[in-house]
Parts: structure tokens; C-alpha cells; sequence
């Protein structure tokens, strides 16, 4: 066991022992209303150590076990017999490492879904709108609401060069966090004649959706401009100043808004997403002040982080966080993340 690991686990044991002696003791402060809350960190520290104790005598077994493959004839039993331990120990150290990792406060809140396309011209933006469907799709098995909140598509409509979207229901934000980043396509793209395999780029970014009264900001560092919508929506759209634009001056954040052809409900969704961006912003820097990054052994989920590469002609996905493979790029393409993200956040 790590120095760092025993010491957390002696910590443990101390303040378990110390709400067990106070259980006991009827006249004590902790039998009064704060006794369900005692009660449910009992529990909690109960398991923790359970867990611990469950590796301890799984790694004695193991070193027992060790011992026999050296014996010819008990060789081929031993050897199965280890492989069920180490694999039994790794998943109770899974289950103690989430026991252990602190709960984010944010994991019930929705967020803002936003794809940009990166290298790769047209056909990044075409990966950014399969991206989209992929997280649609997936939000559906969750019984999530997907609202659109900005949409700047190319030419051809057959690519996003960036979306906005509200992601809403149980549990988004935990289960999405971790999708922040470089996201990497390699196909060969319908106008290629010679059959090359080409290699597109998306940013994805994952912001937590909060409320105005979260985040103090200074009205004199907002800055809003109008002007004519160049988006979908017919004459009205394209005639009025119905687009809107609105700009944090000390940061110089900026978020368009043009979908609506009501200036007033452009401006509301910006302010949201503007939010949104100046919170993760906040989050980053706690998270840099404590030297911690969420989820670190996964990666933080910021836009230069590696995510995925998705190879359409080996038919594989590579996730380089956890530096696995899966082979079912079309479930996963038609919304079958738990696949993916199922590994990370459990």
C-alpha cells in the first residue's frame, strides 16, 4: 500500500472509530438531529474500509498464490487462479478510487454543449455536425433536452463550422464534463477521388449552465452590438438588427446569438451561454490554485486535451485517455457513448 494510501486510510479509521464510540455514548451531541447525517458517513466510511481490507487480503492471497506456480502440477491452476485475483483487485481499488475521489457539487446541473470544426476545411465541419447528431442521439437514450442556441453551418449545409446547444435532464453535466477537447476524425471523405484518408479536427467544450445570480458581473463590462442576422429564418431575420453579440470587456469573451428572430430572447441566450464560458473560466482557476485537476487521472477535459480519434476505415475508436480501443464506431456514432464515457466517469 502507498505511504499517501496508508495515511488516508488511518485518517479513515480514526474518525470511523470516533463516530462509533459516539454512537454508543447516549448522552453524547451526536445522538441529536445531526445524528441521520453521522449515521450516513458510518455507512459511508464503513465501505471505504471494507475496500480496504477486501485488497489487503486480496494482495495476501495473491503473494500465497505466487508461491504454487512454482509447483509444476499446480502451475496451470495457480496461474488461473491469480489472474481472477488481480483482476478482482483491480475492481475493488476502482470502487475505493471513486469512494475516494471527492463529489462535484455541479454533477446535477445542465450545461452548454459547444462543437467548433478545426483542421481539416469542409470536412471538419461535416465532423462537427456527425458529432452533434452523436451527442443528440445520446442525449435521447438519457431522456435529456437538447435546445439549440447557435448554429453557423457552411455553404453547403452539410457541416457546422460551430453549434451551441443546452443540454438538460438528470445527472448532463457529470456525465458530459469529460468530453471537453480535441476530438479527431480519419476517413476518406465523399469528393476524394483517389481514396486518401484524410484527417479533420472538432473542439468540443463542455460548459456548466448556471444561474445570473451565480456569477457577480459588472454591467459596465458588458458590451452589446447589433446587427443583421446572415443565418436561416427568412426576410425578417436577414432585414432586421435581430443578432446579437455580447462581449465581456476584462476578458474579451464574446458570444454571437442570431437563431431568434426576437432580439430579445438572442440576447438571453448569449448572456446564458457568456455565463456559462465565464464560470468554466472560474472553475479552471480554482482548479489550477489547488494544483488539482478534476478527474486527473483521465485528464482535465480542456480544449488542448486529446480526446478521441475516431478511424472510420479501421472501423475503431481510440479514446487516448484511457489509451483503449472500441470497435463499434457505428453504435457509438448512432449514441451508444455509455460505451465510452461509462469508463471515465465510473
Amino acid at each position: 500500500m502507498k505511504k499517501s494510501i496508508f495515511e488516508e486510510y488511518q485518517k479513515i479509521k480514526k474518525k470511523f472509530k470516533t463516530i462509533q464510540k459516539n454512537f454508543l455514548n447516549k448522552s453524547s451531541i451526536y445522538n441529536s438531529k445531526s445524528r441521520p447525517s453521522l449515521q450516513r458517513e458510518y455507512t459511508k466510511l464503513f465501505k471505504i474500509i471494507s475496500n480496504f481490507k477486501k485488497i489487503e487480503s486480496i494482495r495476501k492471497e495473491i503473494e500465497e498464490i505466487k508461491k504454487l506456480i512454482l509447483d509444476e502440477e499446480l502451475k496451470s491452476l495457480a496461474l488461473e487462479e491469480l489472474n481472477k485475483l488481480i483482476n478482482l483487485k483491480k475492481k475493488v481499488e476502482n470502487r475505493l478510487r471513486n469512494q475516494l475521489t471527492p463529489k462535484d457539487q455541479n454533477d446535477r446541473k445542465d450545461c452548454f454543449l459547444e462543437i467548433k470544426a478545426g483542421t481539416g476545411g469542409s470536412e471538419a465541419a461535416i465532423f462537427a455536425k456527425d458529432l452533434f447528431r452523436m451527442y443528440c442521439k445520446y442525449a435521447e437514450s438519457c431522456s435529456w433536452k437538447v435546445e439549440i442556441i447557435s448554429i453557423n453551418e457552411i455553404e453547403s449545409g452539410s457541416g457546422y463550422k460551430e453549434i451551441i446547444a443546452k443540454i438538460s435532464g438528470k445527472e448532463v453535466y457529470r456525465k458530459l464534463k469529460f468530453e471537453s477537447g480535441g476530438h479527431r476524425v480519419q476517413r476518406i471523405p465523399e469528393t476524394e477521388s483517389r481514396g486518401r484518408i484524410h484527417t479533420s479536427s472538432c473542439k468540443v467544450a463542455i460548459l456548466l449552465k448556471v444561474d445570473a445570480s451565480e456569477i457577480k458581473i459588472n454591467q459596465n463590462d458588458i458590451r452589446i452590438d447589433t446587427f443583421r442576422s446572415s443565418g436561416a429564418g427568412g426576410q425578417h431575420v436577414n432585414t432586421t438588427n435581430s443578432a446579437i453579440r455580447v462581449t465581456h470587456i476584462p476578458t474579451g469573451i464574446s458570444v454571437e446569438c442570431q437563431d431568434e428572430r426576437s432580439q430579445h430572447k438572442n440576447r438571453a441566450k448569449a448572456m446564458s451561454v457568456l455565463l456559462a464560458r465565464l464560470k468554466n473560466l472560474e472553475l479552471k482557476k480554482v482548479a489550477q490554485e489547488k494544483s488539482y485537476k478534476k478527474k486527473f487521472l483521465f485528464g482535465s477535459g480542456e480544449r488542448s486535451d486529446r480526446i478521441r480519434t475516431y478511424n472510420f476505415q479501421r472501423g475503431t475508436i481510440v479514446d487516448h485517455r484511457t489509451n483503449s480501443v472500441t470497435y463499434q464506431i457505428n453504435e457509438v456514432m448512432n449514441g451508444k457513448l455509455e460505451i465510452l464515457i461509462g469508463k471515465i466517469v465510473n
